[in-house]
């Protein structure tokens, strides 16, 4: 089994993926490896959709509305951000946006004036630094001890220490199960009236079905116009979870609802 994930190797994407597949490959969109799986391009694709402290990744929520796939798995994985240079003097700090937003309060104490830049990945940041003495990355700490003459300046300097990321793993539609302890759903009214946000809630509240998450996204439509995603702790397998959709079937019936598919959640360790 082959999937793709976010690159370069090295990533914390990529320490997930090693949890799916024994081959993974790379990529630096998220949107890429979404569409590239439902394309029969590769067997699973790993993407990050939720962190502890920034919360969702909407590129991820973006690409499942736009592409048609199944969710299979759920990753739950530990961050730990470390301050990786070639010597304690620097003008930079390189990284993924979400990184460098998880370690803000760090960076602002104790380099204030160094500029920050958002490249595709941690893994990124780390070989900008390598190359460049001026420039220092947040990454893993086995980043600085893997071959390469990289400093460990700082460990665990994100902002809170229980920092995780969740990842999803995406398999071709075909792959849907209705077996799990979790479901994720996407919803497209294609209405707007008062009320409407609390009609999708209660079908579920109703069967006592805990709604894990539920955001909102621009459709693309038009403005002022949403697809709703929801993560609800049950499986579609369940009487509770068809009748609940059986009435957000009827809510949507001039849009669509779009079941993702049901999974349980796996914790990898570092």
């Amino acid at each position: 089994m082959k999937a793709l994930t976010l690159g370069p190797a090295g990533t914390y994407s990529h320490r997930a993926a090693t949890a799916v597949a024994d081959e993974v490959a790379f990529s630096e969109s998220v949107t890429a490896i979404v569409e590239s799986v439902a394309a029969g391009e590769y067997d699973r694709g790993v993407v990050p959709v939720e962190n502890s402290i920034e919360g969702s990744v909407t590129e991820s929520l973006d690409a499942f509305a736009e592409h048609d796939v199944a969710v299979v798995r759920e990753l739950i994985t530990p961050i730990r951000h470390a301050l990786l240079a070639q010597g304690p003097e620097f003008e930079l700090v390189a990284s993924h946006a979400q990184a460098l937003a998880q370690c803000r309060d760090y960076l602002d104490a104790e380099y204030p004036d160094a500029a920050l830049e958002a490249v595709a990945s941690t893994a990124r940041g780390v070989e900008r630094a390598r190359e460049d003495p001026s420039v220092a990355a947040i990454g893993h700490p086995e980043n600085a001890t893997n071959g390469t003459d990289l400093e460990v300046l700082a460990e665990d300097i994100q902002d809170q220490s229980s920092n995780a990321t969740r990842f999803l793993v995406v398999a071709p539609e075909s792959e849907r199960s209705e077996g799990g302890g979790k479901t994720s759903l996407i919803v497209y009214p294609n209405v707007d009236y008062p009320g409407l946000l609390l009609e999708m809630l209660e079908p579920f509240a109703e069967r006592d079905i805990n709604m894990t998450r539920v955001e909102s996204r621009p459709s693309g439509e038009r403005l002022g116009d949403y697809v709703f995603h929801i993560d609800i702790a049950a499986g579609l397998y369940e009487d509770r979870t068809q009748a609940a959709l059986d009435e957000i079937d009827a809510i949507a019936e001039d849009g669509w609802v779009r079941r993702l598919g049901s999974y349980d959640t796996e914790h990898v360790v570092e």
